[in-house]
């Protein structure tokens, strides 16, 4: 471990090896399966683990996509079936917004955060301060438990409070940030603007949203010495991280990846764009042929840094409609939950715009005829989208018939120049 410039020799190994080892993992983790997680008896019924000779052979299993889970976690709870360790032997139950639950087990670097935190230039004994969520949703759990395996002392500020987490950062002098774009960006501007010298945040991994070219360049010209990117999703912790190449993201070493047609199970041609779909070898949360809803395409060729594992080009954009907004997930059937609660509502699309990570989300309304809104209940309808996807929102009532008829109830208008 920790061999530098690599996390570790896994990372710099040849392609046929890593098959190899995958393919050997893969079949004990299916007979697992077949034996401990009944939510997959169906999908597997067929397939025989003995018999697999290739990691293309799991295109012949039906993908189970993240916008699926949370039917099937309400008729079996709370993980569908889909664990093989049972809830009361797990460190930690997470609910995030949908719901959708996820379990953490007790192995070391459970969500494998360590090895992107490595590649962006976290090193032992760096502070960090980690300002994802610690209420409910993993995220900070996940970085947490990547700097407690590379020794990392870290400052738990979760997001908000700008001036505790200014104090904060002058006092302990933090090397290292944990969190989103857009709140690094707004600690840097109330920095500016209140005099806090915080020049010691010199590396910085980012998660939960988009980084566009320009918000890096943005966090470079303002002190920052290092700006990195992981894709991580709370059900399958840590998927592809950047390397100080940054050409595309390289997937984790404990994964396996596909890339599908959207709606299909059908893997698409080397290149071409599609949803990204993850095996996870994880011991208690073994989740197959998982479709994220993201989408993305493979890279050709192995990354400048020398790491040898499959590139993906990064996020590029959503497979359904499902959106994330301040690093959280806002599905369509929140849309139809909040318009459920209003029955004036006769037609509703939320959109999301903004730039340089300036998420701004607005719930767009026809009324029926008749119907003239008070500010009470743009107030009570405000409240609403609150309580439904833990975000704030605007609501802008508009003319019957303005929304286009084309399906959509949430549109992603922000700019990502």
């Amino acid at each position: 471990m920790l061999n530098e410039p690599y996390f570790d020799a896994l990372e710099t190994r040849s392609v046929a090896e890593r098959e190899s080892d995958l393919l050997d993992r893969l079949k004990c983790q299916l007979a697992k399966l077949k034996r401990l997680a009944p939510g997959n008896f169906e999908r597997l019924k067929n397939i025989d683990p003995s018999s697999i000779k290739s990691l293309s052979e799991l295109a012949s299993i039906p993908v189970v996509r993240k916008s699926d889970l949370m039917a099937l976690q309400a008729s079996v709870s709370p993980f569908a079936g889909m664990t093989t360790t049972p809830a009361s032997n797990l460190k930690r139950l997470y609910m995030s917004p949908g719901p959708i639950f996820e379990p953490e087990g007790f192995g070391k670097d459970w969500w494998r955060m360590a090895r992107p935190m490595y590649a962006a230039g976290i090193k032992p004994e760096m502070i960090l301060l980690n300002t994802f969520s610690y209420h409910f949703t993993p995220a900070a759990f996940m970085f947490e438990s990547g700097a407690e395996f590379l020794g990392c002392p870290v400052i738990p500020s979760g997001p908000g409070n700008t001036e505790m987490q200014l104090r904060a950062i002058e006092k302990f002098k933090p090397q290292g940030y944990v969190g989103t774009p857009s709140f690094l960006r707004i600690l840097l501007e109330k920095s500016m603007e209140a005099g806090a010298d915080i020049s010691s945040l010199k590396v910085a991994l980012l998660a939960g949203e988009a980084l566009p070219p320009s918000l890096r360049a943005w966090l470079l010209e303002h002190g920052l010495e290092r700006v990195s990117q992981t894709y991580a999703t709370a059900d399958l912790g840590n998927i592809a991280y950047e390397s100080e190449a940054q050409e595309g993201l390289i997937l984790d070493e404990q994964l396996i990846l596909e890339i599908v047609r959207p709606g299909t199970d059908e893997v698409v041609p080397l290149g071409e764009v599609g949803e990204v779909v993850i095996t996870s070898l994880n011991p208690d949360y073994p989740l197959l042929r998982f479709g994220t809803g993201d989408l993305s395409a493979v890279l050709p060729g192995i990354s400048p840094c020398g790491r040898t594992n499959v590139r993906i080009k990064g996020w590029m954009g959503r497979a359904d409609q499902t959106t994330k907004v301040r690093g959280m997930f806002v599905h369509p059937h929140m849309v139809q939950t909040v318009k459920k609660r209003h029955p004036e509502i006769a037609k509703a699309r939320v959109v999301i715009t903004g730039e340089m990570a300036n998420d701004e989300m607005t719930l767009m309304c026809e009324l029926e005829e008749g119907i003239q809104p008070e500010l009470t209940w743009i107030e009570a309808v405000s409240q609403s989208i609150r309580e439904v996807t833990t975000l704030r929102g605007e609501v802008k009532v508009i003319q019957k018939g303005a929304l286009p008829n084309d399906g959509k109830v949430i549109e992603d208008a922000r700019s990502y120049a």
